[in-house]
């Protein structure tokens, strides 16, 4: 049975399909010099494939478990031609990806006996995180929810600004004080009004400075305190968003704000204007915590729910 499944609209497949173009053609460039001049799966097209696969961004960690999936099914098949590579790739990866982050579709579910739903958004300056905000309050009103902003990266006066034009075109209520105040405050006070507002789900921006962790992890963790004076149990998720064109740098900022504070989802911004798109597959392998959104344009509708298959589909598509 195939693992992909046509559960996308046309439209949305048309999207990740465009968005992946980039990081498709450079790895499939690479893959076809990978085989070029040989017609059997050995052990130099493994060697050079695993070059293809640490070079399109995928990560060394998974890309190792990769090769050692393919060289069982070469060992099992005896003989495997070079031009089911890829459908082999296609089918071991999207495998792997189900073994570490079980589901198909990832987008969040707002439970009726959660309200509101708290959602804390971290990552670095410049990863997307405000236009990630936006376009993911812009998703949960088209569901019918009641959306409230909170601008609590009150470090630049550019995040509070982006944040509040983000809202305008929701048209949804945003809480901001001013440059400089106390962010841990101003996600009381957003709380606070979502509660009188009878709000199904509140975003709560932070800062995303990363050079001192101490200071990023105190922050952090004074915003929980104070939140959870408002509503208990909240934040209800941590959503790390992190810039997929930076490739392995992607995986460092990953790597220390899960150190900072528990990051419980992730999202993958700027695919379709990179051919670092492999990094999707790595950290979504690497982290156990599920990527949920990928950012694949700049339209609104843009930001997509992760769904491993279509993902894998796209990266891989030869027909298009």
């Amino acid at each position: 049975m195939s693992l992909f499944k046509n559960i996308f609209s046309s439209k949305k497949k048309e999207s990740l399909d465009k968005g992946l173009e980039k990081s498709k053609t450079s790895f499939l460039s690479k893959l076809g010099k990978a085989v070029a001049g040989k017609s059997k799966v050995d052990d130099d097209v493994l060697d050079n494939l695993e070059e293809v696969l640490v070079t399109s961004d995928v990560g060394v960690a998974t890309t190792l478990k990769v090769i050692d999936r393919i060289e069982a099914r070469v060992a099992k098949d005896k003989y495997m031609g070079t031009e089911e590579l890829n459908k082999i790739l296609r089918e071991e990866i999207a495998a792997l990806l189900s073994e570490t982050n079980l589901g198909e579709e990832t987008e969040f579910t707002i439970p009726k006996d959660k309200k509101p739903y708290v959602i804390m958004v971290v990552g670095v300056n410049g990863v997307g995180k405000t236009t990630t905000i936006g376009k993911l309050a812009y998703q949960f009103k088209k569901q019918g929810l009641k959306v409230v902003l909170g601008a609590a990266d009150t470090f630049r006066a550019a995040a509070i600004d982006q944040l509040e034009v983000w809202a305008e075109r929701v048209a949804i209520p945003i809480v901001k004080q001013q440059m400089g105040s106390d962010p841990a405050s101003v996600a009381f006070d957003t709380l606070s009004s979502a509660v009188t507002q009878d709000a199904d789900v509140v975003i709560i921006d932070t800062a995303g400075r990363l050079h001192n962790k101490i200071n990023l992890m105190n922050e952090l963790t004074k915003v929980k305190r104070v939140m959870q004076k408002v509503v208990e149990d909240t934040p209800h998720d941590v959503l790390l968003v992190l810039d997929g064109s930076t490739g392995q740098n992607a995986f460092e900022q990953a790597k220390e704000f899960t150190k900072a504070t528990e990051v419980t989802a992730l999202a993958v911004t700027k695919l379709d204007g990179t051919a670092k798109g492999g990094v999707v597959i790595g950290i979504s392998d690497q982290f156990q915590i599920p990527v949920k959104y990928i950012g694949v344009g700049e339209g609104i509708e843009d930001l997509q729910v992760f769904n491993k298959y279509e993902f894998v589909d796209s990266f891989f598509n030869t027909t298009s």
